[in-house]
């Protein structure tokens, strides 16, 4: 009796179950009710604006607490157009011309469906061969694109700070950096390195170590006599070089350091050499840019970010180390209950070189938009936003008193407006009511910069969906509300 009653209990508990599941036509609804505001979504595009500064919207949210019952999906969709879609930065416009924007190609969205779909799991070999063969072809051709070759091996991290974190890691290891030696050890940064790098350093325990801040030529680009004297100087005082990092395209100006001479300072002193190209990296891609960032292959690790110049959804940053064993020794784990899949390993696995065992497939975003569109219209679009830089770059020298203040070497890059009879506070003034200006009218978003002590407004051409209107609308912007602030001023 006891048994039937137990049955019974456990078939009422399997139709509530089944909900999740749903039906044939329950599914194919919400499907079809997702896919039909997903396309107004990306034909609304053109027309929208690209920032809403109002946050009042996002507050709706807490009118819809989590409930048993659930509510109907037109309300809930209603919801979130209201309060995510609208409010804030438009990270999918061609008109985010601020921070380096993830434009998210609707292939990449089909990827992340399928993987959400199969819930394969791509953290090891043995329970999805597939998936991390996928992943590992992913970063082969990211390291093939900056000329790695041999023995280096990569993981597919949730984004370039996780990237940067594991990268790091793998080079405190390999130079055996201990905790009694941090007070002697030295890494070598600049202040235009990515923030990322800096909280990497902090988690990876290294923030005791002596950090040396190398002062940046006139290009904004670490002054490698200054580095090259720096280590030297260390060395003789006793002290032991271990780190130095550099960019293959800086947040603040765009630009690649020089990386062909930092690696020959690394040489010489046996140094771990780390670039950061999460933003410029894949700019390699194009045979033309390639003499930019001559050296990148030989570096220790590289850091790009596909979500960045593939055009990806946010979401998806590669750490590339040149020696696969590195990597292994920061991160190989064994446990007891994985040693069937340990057993049956025919390549390494994600959860092998990363500190994430439980991950998603998210290889899947990069590799289906690659295998249906090929890689050329990705490499048309990286040659077109160059392009509508350097156009840009001419438009804004003609108006009165912009300054460039760093010549573009891919798609960022600084100005500012100057009037050499204001003092520095004044123009300073006017570049941020400028910002200002821009984003509260919204039609394009714009971002500024701290550079010596000067206020600076950025751009940062790197969505797919931007084009010559988007730059003429950011042009007008920057004319009509100069032409308003002065006035004023």
């Amino acid at each position: 009796m006891q048994s039937k009653s137990l049955l019974k209990e456990i078939e009422k508990l399997q139709a509530d179950v089944l909900i999740l599941e749903g039906t044939p036509q329950t599914r194919n609804n919400i499907q079809n009710y997702i896919q039909d505001y997903c396309e107004r979504f990306i034909q609304s595009l053109p027309s929208r604006d690209g920032f809403i500064a109002s946050h009042n919207q996002a507050e709706n949210f807490y009118n819809y607490p989590i409930t048993d019952d659930g509510y109907p999906l037109d309300e809930i969709i209603r919801v979130f157009e209201q309060s995510v879609d609208q409010p804030g930065l438009n990270a999918a416009s061609g008109r985010h011309l601020g921070y380096v924007p993830g434009g998210g190609v609707p292939t990449a969205a089909a990827g992340d469906y399928l993987a959400a779909i199969t819930n394969k799991y791509a953290g090891v070999f043995f329970a999805g061969p597939g998936a991390v063969r996928i992943e590992n072809q992913m970063i082969q051709l990211c390291a093939k694109a900056i000329g790695y070759t041999g023995n280096y091996g990569g993981n597919l991290a949730s984004g370039g700070s996780i990237a940067n974190l594991i990268a790091i890691t793998a080079g405190r290891d390999a130079h055996g950096i201990m905790g009694r030696n941090y007070h002697k050890t030295v890494i070598y940064g600049s202040k235009h390195m990515h923030h990322c790098i800096d909280k990497s350093i902090r988690i990876t325990g290294l923030k005791e170590c002596v950090y040396r801040n190398i002062e940046l030529d006139g290009n904004y680009k670490i002054d490698t006599n200054k580095l090259a004297d720096q280590i030297e100087q260390d060395v003789k005082n006793g002290l032991s070089p271990f780190l130095v990092i550099a960019s293959a395209g800086t947040t603040n100006c765009g630009v690649i350091d020089p990386l062909d001479r930092i690696a020959d300072i690394c040489d010489k002193h046996e140094l771990w050499f780390h670039v950061d190209g999460a933003y410029g990296g894949l700019f390699c891609l194009l045979e033309e840019e390639k003499f930019k960032f001559k050296g990148i292959e030989r570096a220790d690790s590289v850091v790009i970010d596909p979500h960045k110049s593939l055009f990806l959804p946010y979401g998806l940053g590669i750490a590339i180390v040149k020696n696969v064993n590195h990597l292994l020794k920061s991160q190989f784990y064994e446990a007891d209950y994985m040693q069937d899949a340990i057993e049956n390993r025919n390549e390494l696995s994600p959860a092998e070189l990363s500190p994430e065992l439980t991950k998603h497939f998210r290889g899947l975003r990069m590799w289906l938009p690659l295998q249906i569109h090929g890689l050329k219209p990705f490499k048309s679009a990286l040659r077109e936003k160059i392009l509508l830089t350097k156009y840009f770059r001419e438009a804004l020298v003609a108006i009165p008193n912009i300054r460039i203040v760093n010549e573009p070497e891919l798609t960022i890059f600084a100005y500012r407006y100057e009037n050499n009879s204001f003092s520095k506070q004044r123009n300073n003034q006017i570049n941020k009511k400028l910002t200002e200006e821009i984003h509260k009218e919204g039609k394009v978003f714009l971002s500024s910069t701290n550079i010596d002590d000067e206020i600076c407004l950025r751009i940062a051409i790197l969505s797919f969906r931007t084009h010559i209107y988007e730059i003429e609308l950011a042009l007008n912007e920057i004319k009509t509300k100069l032409e308003s602030i002065i006035k004023m001023h």
